[in-house]
């Protein structure tokens, strides 16, 4: 049986990703840079220090910190206006905070802007703990966010059901030993994991008592 559920954050409970995207997109082209289409799915669900890295390699970046400095400048006036959480992951995330369902939160985000979506989507309350991509050493695919999530809540990984929506995220969580369900909201279908078109606390429930 699983005891808790851990959830990615941007792509499964807020949409934040096209967002982001642009957000990066504006900052590099203060730099000289034009972000491509390739860019950013190669980085889909690292973490930002991945994705600094990979854009570091082909423009002439200021360090890591200022870099996310100048980002977030930008990025916390977007998303307060403009950031949209994803209804069936709202409702979900709150009926099963009513049942006492143990939750996380695992993302590659930065602890700081972890915390504004989720307080953006009224949700940061319901989680027991929040996992940010720069409290571990090694971000998504590595399993370590998943591995400290587990910790936190005094689990083993094997106890915990991990919702993604990335495949880098999903291979995450399974190195870390969760199960593991995708949430593909497109239509499409995982070849490697289980997978759903949206979520809900009675499909999440059932998954906790059938693995």
């Amino acid at each position: 049986m699983i005891d808790a559920v851990v959830f990615d954050c941007d792509g499964v409970l807020v949409d934040s990703e096209p967002l982001a995207d642009e957000i990066w997109a504006q900052v590099l082209s203060t730099y000289g840079y034009e972000m491509t289409v390739d860019d950013g799915a190669v980085c889909r669900g690292t973490s930002e220090a991945t994705t600094y890295a990979h854009c570091a390699g082909r423009a002439d970046l200021p360090p890591f910190e200022a870099f996310m400095t100048a980002s977030d400048s930008i990025r916390v006036p977007v998303y307060e206006e403009r950031l949209v959480s994803f209804h069936d992951a709202v409702e979900t995330v709150r009926l099963l905070a009513a049942k006492g369902v143990t939750m996380a939160v695992a993302s590659s985000s930065r602890r700081h802007a972890l915390e504004v979506k989720l307080r953006l989507a009224g949700l940061e309350r319901y989680f027991d703990v929040i996992d940010g991509g720069d409290e571990v050493h090694h971000g998504k695919p590595a399993p370590d966010v998943y591995l400290e999530a587990a910790a936190r809540l005094g689990l083993a990984p094997e106890a915990c059901l991990a919702i993604e929506d990335a495949d880098l995220g999903a291979e995450s969580a399974a190195a870390a030993g969760m199960r593991t369900v995708m949430v593909l909201r497109d239509g499409s279908v995982s070849s490697r994991y289980a997978s759903v078109t949206e979520i809900t606390a009675d499909l999440i429930t059932a998954w906790m008592w059938r693995f």
